[in-house]
Formats: structure tokens, sequence, C-alpha cells
């Protein structure tokens, strides 16, 4: 039993390794006559942080959703803890450990803050049926999700009452309380200011660190993405041009032309 009284439903033996955990195998994907992706491959290490960056259109978010099961891919695999999942409901990815946010935030309507995280631990698919009648021990789990993103002292209000950033870090609690092993962030730091970057980053740096997470991430927060990945992918039409270190992808002229242009995206 683990803090709270939360209980993991166990995962079958093959998936409790180290390595690539989550991949990508030439992944296609068409919307009528746009192709949105063109043979996409990837591959995630366990614990590692992969960014990936493009202009708008890229595909990045069309990659997401088929990483996570929203999208089936027209052609390729998707592969968590060497399981081939493609075209597997988010549900079953869920319990597998795979959690995402998405850029348009949509807390449940009439819910306060903390029963949209209570939601989460009690349909996650991970939590025992014995551990379920405990409310008060979910409660305090959600409790504790809500102080790592900084939203204990809003807990009872209406989540529809939230900031934009409020929202964003609800979003990320709700990821969160699935107890994930894999996390996909899409455009978290949307709309923040410097100083709300500087924060999420080192919000997003303790998580991880405390929950032991492998995280991909969509952004376009170059300092940000840059500074927190240790790998970045880049995506334009649909296509990966690049992959590498942040230090590497800053100085692609590939990159520079399709992308980044004379940002200064290291510090």
């Amino acid at each position: 039993m683990g803090k709270g009284g939360i209980v993991a439903i166990s995962r079958p033996p093959e998936v409790e390794y180290d390595g690539v955990i989550l991949k990508v195998e030439d992944v296609w994907k068409r919307f009528g006559g746009l192709q949105a992706l063109r043979g996409v491959t990837l591959e995630v290490q366990r614990g590692e942080v992969l960014g990936v960056i493009g202009p708008n259109g890229a595909g990045k978010t069309t990659l997401f959703n088929v990483m996570t099961g929203f999208l089936p891919p027209d052609r390729g695999r998707v592969l968590v803890f060497g399981r081939d999942v493609t075209g597997k409901r988010p549900h079953l990815l869920s319990r597998l450990g795979v959690a995402r946010t998405f850029q348009i935030t949509k807390p449940f309507e009439g819910l306060s803050v903390l029963e949209n995280v209570l939601v989460g631990l009690l349909f996650s698919g991970r939590v025992s049926s014995r551990v379920r009648r405990g409310l008060s021990d979910l409660k305090e789990e959600a409790v504790r999700i809500l102080e790592m993103v900084g939203l204990r002292e809003k807990r009872y209000q209406p989540g529809h009452s939230l900031t934009v950033v409020e929202r964003k870090r609800l979003e990320l609690a709700r990821a969160l309380a699935v107890n994930p092993q894999i996390l996909l962030l899409d455009e978290v730091m949307a709309g923040l200011s410097p100083a709300e970057v500087e924060w999420e980053l080192g919000m997003l740096r303790q998580v991880k660190e405390d929950r032991g997470l492998t995280i991909v991430m969509i952004e376009h927060v170059m300092k940000a993405i840059m500074n927190f990945s240790d790998r970045v992918a880049v995506l334009h039409h649909g296509e990966k041009i690049a992959e590498g270190t942040p230090k590497e992808i800053a100085s692609d002229p590939r990159v520079i032309e399709a992308y980044l242009g004379d940002q200064n995206v290291v510090s």
C-alpha cells in the first residue's frame, strides 16, 4: 500500500524493465488532403525528458493523439513497455501507465478542484475496490497532488473559476492522479509569464524526481524545453527533420531554417 492508502494494480512482469519504454515506429497519418505525419519514428528511454518542437501545423499534437490512443495511425506502430498498443483506447493506455495533458483545458463542470482530481483517482483503473471505499484516503492523496502543483489552497473552489495558469496546473494534477510512468505534456507553458515558466519548470523537475517519471513534452517556449529536455525531436510538415541534445538542435541548420530562426534558445 502506498501513501494515503493508494494501491496500484500490478503490471505484468514484462513491463517492469529499463531502456526504451515508449516507441513510435514509422507512423503515418492523413486527414483528407493533409498528410499530418510522415513516417515518424521516436524512442523514449525510461527516466528521460524528450522535447518535441516544430512550427504550428508540424504534426506535434497529432503525434500525441496517435501515441495516446485518441487517433489510430494509418500506418506504423506504437509500443509501450514493449507492447504493441497501436490503436488501443486511451483508458487502456492509462492502465499501462501513460497519461497526458491537453492544450485546451476543460475542468469537469460543476466539480471543485479537489473533486476534479478525485475523479482521476477513482476511475484510473489503478486503485483497488477496497481503497475506493476509503474516500478520506483518496482525498488525502488528491490534496498531496494539488500541493505538488501549487493548487492546495484552491482545492474547494469550482474548477471552472480557475485562471488559465491554474487550469493548466489542474490539468497536470488530473494526469498525475492516474499515477503514470509516462507523462505527455502538450504546451503546458503556453501563455505563461517568464516567472510562471520558471515556477512550472521547478515544479516539473520536482514531480519528475519524486515520481520517477518519463516525460514527452510539446512546447513552443524554447528556453523552457531546451533547459528541461535531455533530447529534442523536431517535426516539420509531419516529418522528423532532426533529433539530438538541446545544444545540437539549437545549432542544426535545418532546424534554424525551419523553426528557430535567430532565437537564442540555449542559456
